[in-house]
């Protein structure tokens, strides 16, 4: 009687999807060809898969931080592949997490052979992925006009504060923040239009509605004083570079691809306006499968028309990590990273951190999200190219998400590296 195939994934129970697990397969014959698969459903029903050839080790045993894959959604040592590299069935599907209290449920599959279709069923396991660590507190906030959603560490705290902004789709999203507060930090994932009683559009902006979010934090009971940090991805991005140059009690903003001007809206806070730098959305290219390129619609804000759109980061307290894709399909987000460091080293500031990862694209998320190379924009209907070479760009989210905790860390409470998990 041969013995059963097990499928199991280490740590057991659960994990959240930030962090790496050991998947090994039991039981097989020596040297034995199988495929691995691996399949979810988000919250609207989308299923995305991925599969992987593999081949038993001499004792019948696979560990996949140990085999390399011979073809399949990856090639190679991927001990997280199965994760990473799973695609939409629905194409310019974007991997979202829509709700962080519930886990997504990943199935894992053994099947005999390396059939295009797979073969026998030999083995199968349903493993958890948490948005939420344990003891993780979710309180969605609605102060004055500020509306998002506060993730707690478990403890007494007062920790170290984050405020979390999206880009230009708008609406509140959680997924980052509720992950990023299983690290140590308080984080305000937090919504400025599209949700609720928020503005429909990005009309204008008003940065005292940020500005509120930030006393918000300073006065939370939990949220260690005398400052916060920011995280920004894309317009989120330069809204946090407005907030950290105009407003008081901010010492370290991370930004991800963001430009180093005021985009898409103009900017008002008290007497003052900063226009939003225009685009031509006549200058778009399409690539070959017909998706938009948005890289060369905007306006240098280094040329005379466009200048007074810059945001005048030198009047900022704290310091400044800029994450860059090289392979940002969305805009140039390297030159807005070097503009930004010359207009600060330009006023006797210190230079900003600056990472750059090749072949990574405009949309970088915590680790083993699969990376979203297009998708269709939440506002504008139209499938988006954002760039990004797979393997190397999920390579680039494991990194980066380590720079940002220990760039937090090392700014907001004073601890000079974080415990790796990796």
């Amino acid at each position: 009687m041969a013995a059963a195939v097990t499928v199991t994934v280490e740590p057991a129970g659960r994990s959240c999807w930030d962090e790496p697990v050991r998947v090994v397969v039991r039981g097989l014959a020596p040297g034995q060809p199988v495929t691995l698969r691996a399949s979810l459903r988000d919250e609207k029903g989308a299923r995305f898969r991925a599969h992987a050839r593999y081949r038993a080790g001499a004792g019948g045993e696979l560990d996949l931080a140990r085999a390399p894959a011979l073809g399949g959604s990856f090639a190679g040592l991927e001990p997280m592949g199965l994760f990473w590299a799973l695609e939409p069935e629905k194409p310019f599907w974007r991997f979202l997490k829509r709700d962080v209290q519930t886990p997504f449920a990943v199935e894992l599959e053994v099947l005999d052979g390396h059939e295009p279709e797979g073969g026998r069923l030999l083995g199968r396991t349903v493993h958890e992925r948490h948005f939420l660590a344990p003891g993780v507190r979710r309180e969605p906030v609605r102060a004055g006009r500020v509306r998002g959603t506060l993730f707690l560490p478990p403890g007494g705290g007062p920790f170290p504060g984050v405020i979390d902004l999206f880009g230009s789709g708008g609406g509140l999203c959680e997924y980052r923040a509720s992950l990023l507060a299983g690290h140590g930090f308080a984080v305000l994932a937090l919504a400025y239009f599209r949700f609720e009683d928020l503005p429909e559009s990005l009309d204008v902006v008003h940065l005292e509605y940020f500005e509120e979010a930030v006393d918000f934090m300073l006065q939370h009971p939990k949220v260690k004083g005398p400052s916060v940090g920011l995280l920004g991805f894309s317009k989120g991005g330069d809204l946090c570079l407005s907030m950290a140059s105009f407003l008081k009690g901010i010492t370290a903003t991370v930004v991800i691809n963001s430009c180093v001007a005021n985009t898409i809206a103009p900017l008002h806070y008290k007497d003052m306006v900063i226009p939003g730098l225009s685009s031509d959305l006549g200058k778009h290219t399409t690539t070959e499968s017909g998706l938009l390129n948005f890289m060369n619609i905007w306006n240098d804000p280094l040329e005379k028309p466009y200048r007074q759109s810059l945001i005048p980061l030198e009047k900022a307290q704290g310091p400044f990590l800029f994450i860059v894709g090289m392979d940002d399909y969305s805009w140039r987000s390297d030159h807005y990273a070097d503009i930004a460091s010359e207009r600060l080293q330009a006023h006797g500031k210190d230079r900003p951190q600056i990472i750059h990862y090749p072949g990574t694209g405009h949309c970088i998320d915590p680790p083993y999200f699969p990376p979203s190379t297009a998708s269709v924009h939440a506002v504008l209907g139209l499938a988006i190219y954002y760039g990004g070479e797979p393997k190397v760009h999920s390579r680039a989210q494991v990194d980066a998400w380590q720079q940002i905790q220990t760039f937090f860390h090392k700014h907001l409470d004073g601890k000079k590296s974080v415990n790796s998990k990796m």
